[in-house]
């Protein structure tokens, strides 16, 4: 043994409880950071909220990672804190709810040029505009791969609901991109493509 790896193990120390189910809940839970913001941000449309919500989550499953049982689907588990965060947010935010009309006044007459296909800011644009519920069902299920099982799990609703919504929202999400679409002249120009092939 050298003279480093002497001095080093005389000043390590045996981890304490504390930092040994530290590490266990990092390595478990910080993996889920990025899709945990990424669905929060779909949910509520807007970053900053979403960063609040994501750090409230991860603040709640500290608190509670004691009844975590390993083994366990730990991404499932953190969705449906987060899920459950989401709707404590919605119903505060609701009680003290201000109606700014803003937006409204700002909106300009810009006439985007028509793009050959759709870009990924429509499609999101798209999904934001139907319901959160259907709009949670299809962001758990295509975008983020959980299961009809892990959704109702997470969103603590009965499988034949998650399927319903999921069906739903997809065909809102479809009708939305076709709308936009055609407002983009996107359907005319393919239309035209065939006809000229």
């Amino acid at each position: 043994m050298t003279v480093a790896e002497t001095l080093k193990s005389a000043f390590v120390r045996p981890a304490t409880e504390p930092e040994v189910q530290a590490q266990a809940f990092e390595a478990a839970a910080l993996p889920h950071l990025n899709d945990l913001f990424r669905t929060a941000t779909r949910i509520l449309g807007n970053p900053t909220e979403a960063e609040d919500i994501v750090q409230e989550t991860y603040l709640l499953a500290w608190k509670s990672f004691h009844r975590f049982e390993p083994g366990t689907d730990c991404r499932a588990w953190l969705f449906t804190i987060m899920f459950n965060a989401v709707r404590h947010y919605r119903r505060k935010w609701l009680d003290r709810k201000v109606t700014a009309e803003t937006d409204q006044m700002l909106d300009l007459a810009y006439t985007p040029p028509v793009p050959e296909q759709l870009s990924d800011v429509d499609i999101l644009s798209a999904l934001d505009r139907i319901p959160p519920d259907f709009r949670a069902a299809v962001l758990l299920a295509d975008v983020e791969e959980f299961s009809y099982k892990e959704i109702a799990g997470i969103l603590n609703v009965p499988i034949g609901t998650i399927m319903s919504r999921l069906n739903r929202g997809r065909a809102l999400l479809r009708a939305a991109l076709a709308d936009l679409a055609r407002s983009y002249g996107i359907h005319e120009l393919r239309k035209t493509q065939c006809k000229q092939a």
